[in-house]
């Protein structure tokens, strides 16, 4: 299966107020190997490995940006203008409740396995239709147009489920209550 809608443009560093910018926020990212890198290719780093965690740095997804911090420095990223970052946690026995993805601190029940996976949006246009693989942290995720609402459908030798999905500015960035049965 193929991704018909998996590719967003780059994203420019932005200051947001409160956050630290300039030189403080170079010297996080260039700290943890992100420096130059675009929000979609940060949030695809952090979230598929745990190199990150024991470092600490910590990542949180919003529909508007992404929050990074240390513990002593914390700067924001935009997301992508079009472009939403849901991240899907099947589960068979154990979950936890989330609404913006932590990069760093989401853990899922399901690690290393393959999924099946279709996105539509509701007016049926197929935006994913691939195998993947969930990351260390049991999460897959998928980078979907802002603004729609659709339907998910996964899964697996364990089970399938199907999930109805918003990408809005008040939907979770981070579902964890893909079931398979």
């Amino acid at each position: 299966m193929r991704s018909a809608v998996l590719s967003a443009s780059a994203a420019v560093l932005l200051l947001v107020s409160g956050c630290a910018g300039g030189a403080e926020q170079d010297a996080l990212l260039r700290e943890h190997g992100l420096e130059g890198a675009s929000t979609q290719e940060v949030v695809e780093q952090l979230d598929r490995t745990h190199e990150d965690r024991a470092a600490g740095l910590a990542g949180s997804v919003t529909y508007d940006e992404v929050v990074l911090s240390d513990g002593s420095t914390e700067t924001a990223l935009p997301m992508p203008e079009d472009r939403f970052y849901l991240a899907v946690a099947p589960w068979t026995t154990t979950t936890h409740e989330c609404f913006s993805h932590s990069l760093s601190g989401c853990q899922g029940e399901l690690v290393g396995e393959d999924f099946d996976v279709r996105i539509t949006d509701d007016s049926g246009a197929v935006l994913v239709d691939e195998t993947v693989t969930s990351y260390e942290n049991g999460f897959v995720g998928f980078w979907l147009p802002k603004d729609i609402t659709g339907t998910l459908e996964i899964g697996s030798e364990r089970g399938t489920a199907v999930e109805q999905f918003a990408t809005s500015p008040d939907s979770p960035t981070c579902l964890t209550t893909v079931r398979l049965a």
